[in-house]
């Protein structure tokens, strides 16, 4: 036996024999109080020793569900009380502190010298100007919309990533919504459909059909173009995006826990209540590049001709430039593509696709800024980064690899008060962010919160525009990925490269050059999303 049925045992026996013969001898308060707390352990231990299916429960009895309770704790113990400022994944304390400060409006600078170790292998850095300067106002924003958009939109650097109504509550999406308004910059409405959360406050919309046809799908889960039509023509609706796939589970369709799916989101997305709700891994209208731009095409004529471009996370980079080969035989382009990251977050996700797929958000950017270049399709087709970002830096290093602006999603939520407790996947999010509960969803005050995300976004950008005018810049399209700086195993610091050189414009179609992009480039096909990965990288 081990110690703890040992202990058990003897409590069972001499525990409640004694327990009750005080009781019988002098009855009060806390001898009837020891009978019963006795009585309750020996009930308990006993069920855990022959009827739990836990293995703890048994060799352990009772005392198990202390290491439950303590596990159940486990991330707010480490954040509160082990991890250093800048150990913790996905956000270290430093970030957080860091978008906390900004917005609320309170000072975010440090004291006594930066806790990073700035020797350390990989660590990214800028080497600034003895010449500084100011940013040109006429720079901060950007207009997005091709030579087939008839209703352009001019876009803030950065802007609020795709997080859907059900993964989020009403009260978070309203007060998203409304930070975006008061701050002139756009709110993204993920998978999950245009809801009348999205639209109580009047914030710029960017509109995302997913996989799952949310918002403007038929009862058997086909497009419906009436439907579409109906909602994309409302003012607020700035830009369509069509989702191919996003960083944190490529090649996986949302997943909504049915915990989190109410009688309302089931009626807004026209799903089924009762189980998870889980869209297609692959798009419906979008089963090959030639489809996918066709859908484009479409969808920027039913929305009166608002920009309209597509997600997606880079995986095989010949797969991309299959889509770039459609686009010059069919002559349809995107306003834009978004590159999402392989470390973006998602509210659930199986652990395997988080951890192992996709390109990161810089190389992914990288690699479709290049493509675009080399086959002269750049200047039609603006590119948005989607990735961790939580300061100025990660802004100005996506920028620098080729996005003309930037989405962030969860700074956005701790600029709503989110703490990173993780259990966004269980509906019992503790600051009412991630959850359908209504009693937590209303501890957020719309009002306050989305003064908070006004600041976060407002502050963000100006020290960027500090730091761009610290490495000599008055232009954010002055960026270059040579200017951020990368330490190598040596101790020296080397321009930012990818895995493959830069290309020139139209180099793609005019090179014959063998090299990791030309091979990329003739086993790419305009007829299919699939090539078969044979290539090495050294």
């Amino acid at each position: 036996m081990t110690l703890m049925q040992k202990v058990f045992w003897t409590i069972f026996f001499f525990g409640n024999a004694t327990s009750i013969a005080l009781w019988q001898y002098h009855p009060d308060d806390f001898t009837f109080f020891l009978v019963c707390f006795i009585g309750l352990y020996s009930i308990l231990g006993l069920h855990d020793l022959f009827f739990s299916k836990r293995n703890l429960n048994r060799l352990y009895p009772v005392v198990a569900y202390f290491r439950y309770f303590l596990e159940s704790f486990r991330v707010e113990i480490q954040q509160y009380f082990i991890a250093n400022d800048t150990e913790e994944r996905p956000f270290n304390r430093e970030e957080r502190s860091l978008v906390y400060q900004r917005a609320k409006n309170v000072r975010d600078t440090i004291a006594f010298g930066t806790q990073h170790d700035l020797l350390e292998e990989n660590y990214l850095s800028l080497w600034h100007s003895l010449k500084p300067t100011e940013v040109k106002d006429e720079t901060k924003r950007i207009t997005f919309g091709g030579p087939d958009c008839t209703q352009p939109y001019s876009a803030s650097r950065l802007n609020i990533s795709a997080m859907s109504f059900g993964a989020l509550s009403h009260s978070a999406i309203e007060a998203l919504n409304l930070g975006a308004r008061k701050g002139n910059f756009s709110h993204n409405t993920g998978e999950g459909g245009l809801s009348p959360y999205h639209l109580k406050h009047g914030g710029d919309i960017v509109w995302q059909i997913g996989s799952g046809l949310f918002g403007c799908r038929t009862l058997d889960g086909r497009f419906d173009e009436e439907t579409f039509k109906e909602k994309a023509q409302l003012p607020q609706v700035k830009m369509i995006e069509i989702k191919l796939s996003q960083g944190a589970k490529p090649g996986h369709g949302g997943v909504l826990p049915k915990a989190k799916i109410t009688e309302e989101i089931a009626r807004i997305r026209l799903i089924d209540q009762g189980q998870d709700c889980v869209s297609p891994a692959m798009h419906p209208e979008c089963q090959t590049p030639k489809q996918l731009l066709h859908f484009v095409a479409k969808l920027r004529a039913l929305s009166g001709g608002k920009p309209v471009g597509f997600k997606l996370c880079i995986g095989n980079p010949a797969e991309f430039l299959s889509i770039c080969k459609a686009m010059l035989e069919e002559k349809i382009y995107p306003d834009f593509i978004t590159v999402d990251g392989s470390e973006g977050g998602t509210g659930a996700a199986p652990v395997e696709f988080a951890n192992y797929l996709g390109m990161t958000c810089l190389e992914g950017v990288y690699v479709v800024h290049n493509a675009l270049v080399g086959t002269g399709l750049r200047e039609h087709i603006k590119v948005i980064a989607s990735g961790k970002t939580a300061s100025a830096f990660d802004l100005l290093t996506k920028l620098a690899l080729g996005a003309d602006t930037v989405n962030a999603a969860r700074t956005m939520m701790f600029a709503l008060g989110c703490i990173q407790s993780k259990h966004c996947n269980t509906n019992r999010c503790p600051t009412g962010i991630a959850t359908q509960d209504p009693a937590r969803a209303k501890a957020i005050d719309v009002e306050n919160k989305s003064e908070r995300v006004k600041n976060f976004h407002k502050n963000t950008l100006h020290t960027f525009y500090e730091l761009l005018g610290s490495i000599g810049l008055d232009d954010p399209d002055k960026l270059l990925p040579q200017m951020v700086k990368r330490r190598t195993p040596h101790g020296l610091q080397m321009s930012i490269g990818s895995l493959v050189k830069p290309l020139s414009t139209d180099e793609l179609l005019m090179s014959s050059e063998i090299n990791h992009w030309t091979n990329w480039w003739h086993k790419a096909s305009s007829d299919s999303f699939s090539v078969y990965d044979d290539s090495f990288l050294k």
